[in-house]
């Protein structure tokens, strides 16, 4: 890690010397004249593009299809329409959420899309019989609405696709902090480039030793000289991860950079137990965080295991050609059954016996994988030869093994063991029972939902996070669960398999 001093003020030359070239070319081509674009002047006229078109394509379209040609009448009142679409898109939230959320995508939008074309469409119907302006059709109406929430869901998807290959999308992020959570905040930063987020370095007036993985990101001096940094690099986000100032410095810290324009995003002290489904209420105006119970309901439990028998019959039925070629496969490359079996833990510890591919040759020794896992409960575990947090065991895959780990193909046959009802198709990791020997107490909430065949650690992180970090997100999934939750890591499971970000 490169070190600048640590004055409570750092001239401009040693700060531009320690931030490296790639922050001044983001800051370079950011700034047109006296301006500055940023992200959401980029992504907001990007999203707009893509809402008018899909919205004008899917009223031409459904015209087309139901009627053969294009009702006039019907344009006129599309084309009055579309600025209140503009200003209710607005009112939603459409366009400000990428500056905000670091993970936003358009998969978190589609639930707004569906709400505002619908709406939408009884405005249209309801603006063309007041106004006699025309007669449109329940089935004309119906195609639009369908085709309006595909077109739009996938203009935005481009958008933010075009949207991410420009200097302008990419946000500049100081971290306060270079403790063990300043560091685990900068970690996953860098794990994340789809986030389009460059860290320019620490701010901290006693930090720790820095993790090998950080060696590159430049510790910039303490919070004192905080200001000056935002100013000079054009800092668009500053996350407050846990620095060792007291609360009413931190606050103070804030405050002073209200007169900023970027987004301030703060670690909660009590983050390990907050999940994403708090709520929040007040006494007498003071401000509390609610803690739900982390169980599922009854009714939760029905539909869950309901989308869990639908799902995994029409994934086993189209998928049994391939479950066919990987069996002969695996037979045809080396010696040993097509299927591995092994003991894992579902809801409540409960044993059930895991399906997968087998990828390994047979009798392989398990005590290598003992050890690993023990290493890699800490935060400060580091990374291994191959950049991730996976024991490296070429030696024993196989040649088809090793393909099958890489797209995830062998974990298949664990769509059995979800319409058996030992999984689900979403939630946390199904542990090998040796593994709970190194839990912390709080770890063990993972079980109080089903072990799930995808789930927030294998879409967010998969190896490039530690077992214990690993555990902490099924702990997140579990305390946090909804029905939107599970449809959002379902939607995006095939995206993530697709990238293949490191092995499975």
């Amino acid at each position: 890690m490169s070190v600048v001093g640590l004055p409570s003020t750092l001239s401009p030359d040693e700060l531009h010397e320690a931030v490296g070239p790639r922050t001044h070319e983001i800051v370079s081509g950011r700034r047109s004249g006296t301006r500055v674009r940023r992200r959401g002047w980029l992504v907001r006229r990007l999203l707009l593009v893509a809402d008018l078109a899909g919205l004008i394509a899917a009223f031409v379209l459904s015209q087309l299809l139901v009627n053969g040609s294009v009702d006039p009448r019907e344009s006129v009142v599309l084309i009055v329409l579309l600025p209140v679409w503009i200003l209710m898109a607005k009112i939603y939230g459409l366009y400000d959420r990428d500056e905000e959320h670091a993970d936003h995508s358009t998969v978190d939008d589609v639930v707004g899309v569906f709400h505002l074309v619908t709406v939408g469409v009884w405005l249209l119907l309801f603006a063309s019989w007041a106004t006699g302006a025309a007669n449109p059709e329940f089935m004309k109406a119906a195609v639009f609405w369908l085709l309006a929430i595909l077109l739009i869901t996938t203009g935005r998807g481009v958008a933010r696709a075009a949207a991410r290959h420009s200097v302008l999308y990419v946000q500049n992020l100081v971290i306060v902090g270079a403790g063990d959570i300043g560091q685990l905040v900068a970690r996953k930063v860098l794990q994340h480039p789809e986030y389009g987020i460059h860290l320019v370095g620490f701010v901290d007036d006693d930090p720790r030793e820095r993790r090998d993985e950080l060696s590159g990101v430049s510790l910039l001096g303490t919070p004192d000289g905080l200001a000056e940094i935002v100013r000079l690099f054009d800092v668009d986000r500053v996350v407050v991860a846990f620095s060792k100032d007291s609360s009413a410095e931190t606050v103070d810290l804030i405050r002073n950079l209200r007169d900023f324009d970027l987004q301030i995003d703060v670690v909660p002290r009590l983050f390990d137990v907050v999940g994403p489904r708090i709520s929040y209420h007040s006494i007498e105006a003071m401000p509390l965080i609610g803690l739900r119970p982390v169980r599922l309901t009854r009714s939760s439990r029905v539909v869950k295991r309901l989308i869990d028998i639908a799902g995994s019959s029409f994934l086993l039925l189209v998928t049994a050609p391939l479950f066919a070629v990987i069996a002969v496969l695996i037979r045809w490359d080396s010696a040993g059954p097509v299927f591995f079996r092994q003991t894992r833990l579902g809801l409540g510890m409960r044993e059930f016996t895991a399906l997968k591919f087998r990828t390994m040759r047979v009798d392989v020794d398990e005590s290598a994988h003992r050890e690993y896992i023990k290493q890699t409960m800490s935060a400060s575990a580091t990374v291994g030869d191959n950049g991730i947090y996976k024991l490296d065991r070429g030696d024993s895959i196989t040649r088809v093994g090793g393909w099958l780990r890489k797209t995830s193909l062998d974990e298949l046959p664990q769509l059995l063991n979800v319409l058996w009802g030992d999984m689900s198709l979403v939630g946390p990791r199904p542990c090998i029972p040796y593994e709970t020997e190194h839990f912390k107490p709080y770890q063990f909430e993972r079980f109080l939902v089903p072990a799930g065949l995808t789930g927030l650690w294998q879409v967010t992180a998969r190896a490039r996070s530690t077992f214990g970090e690993a555990l902490d997100m099924d702990v997140a999934y579990a305390r946090g669960w909804s029905l939107g939750l599970d449809l959002r890591l379902l939607w995006q499971t095939p995206l993530q398999m697709v990238r293949q970000r490191g092995t499975a």
